[in-house]
């Protein structure tokens, strides 16, 4: 299958989860995105690796995808979320200390892949997250707070959970499990592109080892090519979270959908505001 035709078929995939109002029916239409994505992914990885040499073979690039501006609250879940999707897609990448950008590393059609899911999911995620700050269910679980009192002495007093914390909370545990789906449904197509190649060649020692000479070959390339310094520690507030909204982000992770089939290849829509 052609980038073309492959991305024509994803884009199918991805309307008729955006249009059905079954939940199930859209984890389905989930599930067989991810899959035709990794799949298709190690077919250009196998056709790379028999490209004729005089050819003029695909070589991974270094993208930088904006995330939102700077000082905008609770961005750090936005690079969460794109990360979730990255790793489930053959992509490395490097995130500014501020986390207004990513840059990723690996081969174009992944990166248009992660893009796509990334629009999609992060749209989804933040509407999800409104609508539980609005619910106002995170205001029935308390934390211990220290604070003075009148007479000048500390004491510890329960407060409800603030609204940010909540909404971090929530995006956090949405993002996490965005990766345990993608991830498995990474799994699985592996498994049935392993099989198939087991079916037409007898063995599938061949396809592993491409899926390693990638592997190999994005891992060199970002060697080469990083100056990254450091490493990204996710969020680093209060070290106080909300366990209802990390339940209700999880939630609205399983009910997600991929849309936004007119985004590929590789547009992506404005940051929610």
């Amino acid at each position: 299958m052609t980038e073309d035709k492959y991305l024509t078929k994803l884009a199918a995939l991805l309307r008729q989860a955006e249009s059905t109002e079954n939940e199930h029916e859209a984890e389905a239409f989930m599930a067989a995105a991810q899959r035709l994505a990794t799949a298709t992914s190690i077919d250009l990885a196998v056709a790379r690796a028999h490209a004729a040499r005089k050819e003029r073979r695909a070589a991974p690039i270094a993208k930088r995808i904006e995330i939102g501006p700077p000082g905008k609250r609770a961005l750090r879940t936005y690079v969460q979320l794109f990360l979730s999707i990255a790793r489930a897609n053959d992509l490395t990448c490097d995130l500014a200390g501020n986390s207004t950008y990513v840059i990723a590393y690996g081969f174009e059609s992944d990166i248009e892949v992660c893009e796509a899911l990334y629009a999609s999911l992060v749209v989804q995620m933040v509407r999800a997250s409104d609508a539980y700050l609005r619910s106002g269910a995170y205001r029935r679980e308390a934390h211990p707070v220290d604070e003075r009192g009148p007479d000048g002495r500390w004491r510890t007093v329960r407060k409800p959970v603030h609204g940010i914390t909540a909404r971090i909370s929530f995006q956090t545990a949405f993002a996490g499990r965005i990766g345990e789906r993608l991830a498995e449904a990474r799994e699985q197509a592996t498994t049935e592109v392993l099989k198939m190649a087991a079916a037409e060649m007898s063995s599938t020692t061949g396809t592993q080892l491409v899926l390693q000479e990638k592997a190999l070959e994005i891992s060199d390339f970002y060697s080469r090519t990083s100056t990254a310094r450091g490493s990204w520690r996710g969020w680093e507030g209060s070290g106080r979270s909300s366990t209802l909204a990390e339940r209700a982000g999880r939630r609205a992770a399983d009910a997600a959908r991929t849309t936004s089939a007119q985004e590929l290849p590789g547009r992506r829509r404005a940051l929610p505001s």
